[in-house]
């Protein structure tokens, strides 16, 4: 039987469940459990400056003064290699995962590259997830810090709430999609670009980088071309 090691992305819809609630899992295919401690807890904090840097590249950023707890399963030895936080649940049982690879096309790339210094992952969550309050407001929070800084790499990242869950892909360097996973249905991904279709009438289903439609039409990225 052969072996498969991927990052492989499991969501369900609340109607699609047994008991009616929201579910995000992954598996994760790099330092299988080799790290000491698999559980830590990111205090809340109140009024108080924190400064956020890569291990990865030269990324860095302040972090808002006001944060929620978050218990989180770091990806790495987080004393020796950074914050890289693979997921976590806020106290508004927002809940965030974003260590997925996933990887655009050339000709895409090549109208907005990637940021070598951009956010990447290993700093997303902890960038993201004390400052959401809904899977919705995860996607846009998210999209604004790829805005004004950029993605080194393409990446995946899953947000759930109480009642909805939202699939997001970051694909280039500043554009990005993310889709609503039906109540229904369910959906399964592995370090591959999922989404097929997007509507950009739908601001219910779909939520895009602003000017996606634009930049698509500009360099004729339809497939049909």
């Amino acid at each position: 039987m052969k072996e498969y090691s991927a990052c492989t992305t499991i969501l369900v819809g609340k109607k699609a469940s047994i008991d009616g609630t929201t579910m995000i899992a992954r598996n994760d295919d790099t330092f299988r459990p080799i790290t000491p401690q698999k559980f830590i807890i990111e205090p809340a904090r109140h009024g108080e400056k924190k400064h956020i840097k890569s291990w990865l590249n030269k990324f860095e950023m302040d972090l808002p003064e006001d944060a929620q707890r978050v218990p989180a399963v770091p990806n790495v030895d987080y004393k020796h290699r950074g914050y890289y936080d693979e997921s976590g649940i806020n106290q508004e049982n927002v809940a965030m995962s974003c260590t997925e690879s996933t990887y655009g096309n050339e000709r895409t790339l090549a109208f907005d590259p990637l940021v070598k210094d951009g956010l990447d992952e290993d700093c997303m969550q902890t960038s993201v997830l004390p400052y959401i309050h809904s899977a919705r407001d995860g996607v846009k929070y998210l999209g604004k810090l790829i805005a004004k800084y950029g993605s080194p790499a393409g990446n995946s990242v899953l947000f759930s709430d109480k009642d909805e869950i939202w699939y997001m892909e970051i694909v280039t360097g500043h554009h990005w999609v993310a889709e609503r996973i039906p109540d229904d249905c369910y959906a399964v991904a592995a370090n591959e670009l999922a989404i097929q279709e997007i509507d950009f009438n739908d601001s219910d289903n779909f939520i895009t980088a602003p000017g996606l439609q634009k930049f698509v039409e500009e360099h004729n990225l339809w497939p049909n071309n």
